[in-house]
């Protein structure tokens, strides 16, 4: 679907949840915001359809546990009829965090966890505006009904789920993943064209504390490698996928020949937490050469400066390209950095892994020591 917005109107919100309050205090949260217009709401897909033909918005919140209809179930139509940018609230239960989790894999570009308690309209005013613009600047497309679903794929050998340390964890490559809007959908179809046997993967995507876990769960049902939310001390190795836990940094280390992982607190870094210039930054000195990093689609920066590091200390880096991403932010600053060897397609990427993993060693360029402005991490 085409915006029809034209240059400088306010992006135009229609809200959909089945609580009059929730309602309410979403739309009092955009209430100041000079370049976003709530052009109505919509207490049940019903409506919503309705409202979303006569007032054509720019962008939709949308609940997923309603009445009549439940929210996925929308969710799949309207991406599929009538794309367009989706903004998911969710509560933050298990069930909430699956639903949601399924609602990205499905084409949404963000999750805001459901106004509770004594939420001040100030603090959900800030992350609200912020995803609403965020979605407003993504591009959606029509998602096909024949997506993989969880349980798709689920036979792993005992051996795979329970490799000896010793035996396995030795191993030379490391791959690191980061990125933002858009990311979860693009990493299951990244890791769709890798094996069992792939190699050890660390993954930093944004997304808010509560989701990660059940994003590396529905990853794992699908997947034949191993897939799950970090915790520290995690040991990385082949046919293991590690995502870092939602408001936590996830760095890289190398103890005794094998490579773990540590889960810190700290400060955020490029407005993130977990960030990924943290995860490329550390993967530069653990791995060095060995490192091949990937940027995915993402707005803001964040994974640029870290994937420099990579690149100058002889590791490969593999940046999504503008035609295949959601916003074409992050991949477009790490190439403004120079930090970027190649740009390839999604479709692609499982392609270009493999050929950066069989390449010879390069030459270290300049040596990837510890980054200053890290080093509160």
């Amino acid at each position: 679907m085409v915006s029809s917005r034209s240059s400088g109107a306010p992006i135009r919100v229609l809200i959909v949840d089945d609580s009059a309050v929730v309602r309410r205090l979403l739309t009092e949260a955009l209430a100041g915001e000079p370049d976003i217009e709530v052009v109505g709401t919509a207490p049940d897909p019903f409506v919503a359809r309705d409202k979303i033909l006569e007032l054509s918005p720019d962008v939709l919140t949308l609940d997923i546990e309603m009445p009549r209809m439940n929210g996925l179930t929308f969710l799949k139509r309207v991406m599929h009829y009538q794309p367009m940018p989706v903004i998911i609230i969710s509560s933050l239960g298990q069930a909430g965090c699956a639903a949601t989790i399924e609602a990205l894999s499905l084409g949404a570009v963000d999750v805001l966890g459901k106004p509770h308690g004594p939420y001040s309209v100030g603090e959900l005013s800030a992350q609200l505006a912020g995803k609403v613009r965020m979605a407003a600047a993504s591009r959606v497309s029509r998602q096909s009904a024949g997506r993989t679903e969880p349980g798709a794929n689920t036979a792993k050998p005992q051996e795979d789920r329970r490799r000896g340390l010793e035996q396995d964890c030795a191993c030379r490559h490391v791959v690191a993943i980061g990125s933002s809007t858009g990311g979860t959908l693009a990493i299951e179809s990244l890791l769709s064209g890798l094996s069992a046997d792939c190699p050890p993967i660390v993954i930093s995507q944004h997304i808010p504390a509560g989701f990660s876990r059940a994003f590396a769960q529905r990853l794992d049902k699908i997947f034949p490698m191993q897939v799950k939310e970090a915790e520290d001390g995690d040991i990385v190795c082949e046919g293991k996928v590690l995502i870092a836990p939602g408001n936590f940094h996830m760095l890289l280390q190398k103890r005794n020949g094998a490579y773990c992982v540590a889960i810190k607190d700290g400060p955020l870094v490029c407005y993130q937490r977990p960030s990924v210039d943290v995860l490329f930054g550390s993967v530069a000195q653990a791995a060095g050469a060995d490192a091949v990093a990937i940027i995915l689609t993402g707005m803001g920066s964040d994974g640029a400066q870290g994937m420099k590091r990579i690149r100058d200390a002889g590791g490969w880096t593999i940046a999504q390209d503008e035609a295949s991403c959601v916003v074409y932010g992050m991949p477009r600053e790490a190439v403004k950095a120079n930090a970027v060897e190649e740009s390839v397609s999604l479709s692609q990427i499982p392609a270009a892994l493999d050929r950066a993993l069989r390449r010879p060693q390069r030459k270290l360029q300049s040596q990837a020591g510890p980054n200053p402005a890290h080093s509160s991490i």
